[in-house]
């Protein structure tokens, strides 16, 4: 019989993951924008040094979703600005 011992990411490793990625010179800014159901919906933008800011994120229920688009837009910039094509997805 076999097993899987793959365990699912819980938004706390996720997180990790994401925080350990991005490079400690850069600016992270999160932002909760207030809803009428009160739960809020995330945002958030990364900054590189000798960049601008990049843009916000579309609101994401969860903060780690946010925060990983804004990982994912940062990572195209860095991509196109060194000349590399991007093929992976995380």
């Amino acid at each position: 019989m076999s097993h899987n011992y793959a365990t699912p990411l819980t938004p706390e490793k996720r997180l990790a993951r994401v925080l350990t990625r991005i490079p400690a010179d850069w600016v992270v800014n999160i932002d909760r924008q207030p809803s009428s159901a009160g739960t809020g919906q995330w945002r958030a933008r990364l900054t590189m040094p000798g960049h601008e800011a990049q843009d916000w994120t579309a609101p994401h229920e969860m903060m780690v979703d946010a925060l990983e688009a804004a990982w994912r837009q940062a990572r195209t910039v860095v991509n196109v600005a060194m000349g590399k094509q991007d093929t992976v997805n995380n």
